[in-house]
């Protein structure tokens, strides 16, 4: 991926054309997530596709390709976000769902809703994408405690959301010290 990268930055069409073949995919779970929606999305990896066109000589380490690709998409996310936030005061409808989408799928998109931009985000990055910590902070440019403290929350909200879906069983267990310990958990079915 490097000697695309290369080729790229002398402005070779076909490399470029390549290397967003190659992230697209990526591109638009991480943009569907911020936006919901698949006309906005379009849009913004139109504008990542044309803004790193023309400012991919300003890359500075060939490796960080992808992290740079992907802030610069949450950038144009954020800003369709705010536009739209504007224009209208809107009313989300879910979209339909299509036969293929498994339950598991449905809560995921639903728990990802219900989360602010800020968990969403690094969310979607760090579970969807298998970015690193480190990686995440320098995407967007926070410090990795943050992102660390963003997805402890996030997983904090799924399992207070799952609680309330699914009314918690109490047991009791007995530990090595022959204490007895309350614990929580979620039946299955």
């Amino acid at each position: 991926m490097d000697i695309l990268v290369r080729q790229a930055k002398k402005h070779d069409k076909d490399a470029f054309s390549q290397l967003m073949k190659l992230h697209t995919p990526s591109m638009y779970k991480i943009a569907k997530a911020i936006l919901k929606n698949d006309e906005d999305t379009a849009d913004a990896i139109q504008e990542t596709a044309l803004t790193c066109w023309e400012k991919i000589g300003t890359l500075k380490k060939d490796k960080y390709f992808k992290t740079w690709l992907i802030r610069i998409l949450i950038n144009h996310c954020n800003q369709i976000y705010r536009q739209r936030s504007r224009m209208i005061s809107e009313v989300v409808l879910p979209e339909a769902g299509s036969a293929e989408d498994s339950y598991a799928a449905v809560e995921w998109k639903e728990f990802l809703q219900c989360l602010d931009e800020k968990y969403r985000t690094v969310t979607i990055l760090y579970y969807v994408e298998g970015f690193k910590i480190r990686e995440i902070a320098q995407i967007l440019d926070i410090n990795e405690k943050t992102v660390s403290g963003r997805l402890a929350t996030a997983r904090d909200r799924m399992e207070k959301q799952y609680a309330k879906e699914k009314p918690p069983a109490v047991i009791y267990k007995l530990t090595g010290k022959n204490m007895k310990q309350k614990e929580m958990y979620y039946d299955k079915a």
